[in-house]
């Protein structure tokens, strides 16, 4: 069995995205400001600005780097989309990722998100 060393991550941002401020769904691993800044200027284009809750977005990307995961848009709420842990092994890091809540609440659309830091390593993200 491969040894897998957790890496502690911090929370950047979980929820949902409403109104007009969809991303495409994805599992990415941001590595430089450019893709960071692309991803807050997409999901910030309508009036409700969800990156203003988030706990920081000015990331050291030579420290840092920022692991994403953006679900589907569904038709009504209370969905989530939940990364359980982050592992680095010898070829990767592991990113484990869940649906905890499944929905079916309320009559809005939404679109879960989570998004962490973790420290910068040079090694593929890979999504489980």
């Amino acid at each position: 069995m491969e040894s897998k060393t957790p890496i502690n991550f911090q929370l950047i941002g979980k929820g949902n995205l409403m109104g007009s401020s969809y991303a495409p769904p994805q599992n990415t691993a941001i590595t430089n400001s450019t893709q960071w800044n692309n991803f807050l200027n997409q999901i910030d284009s309508s009036n409700n600005h969800p990156s203003s809750s988030f706990t920081e977005t000015n990331i050291d990307f030579n420290q840092f780097m920022v692991i994403l995961v953006v679900d589907s848009v569904y038709p009504n709420g209370g969905h989530s989309v939940d990364i359980m842990t982050v592992d680095e092994n010898a070829q990767n890091i592991e990113v484990d990722v869940e649906k905890l809540l499944q929905g079916n609440v309320t009559t809005v659309i939404t679109q879960p998100y989570h998004i962490v830091k973790i420290p910068k390593i040079l090694k593929p993200v890979i999504f489980n």
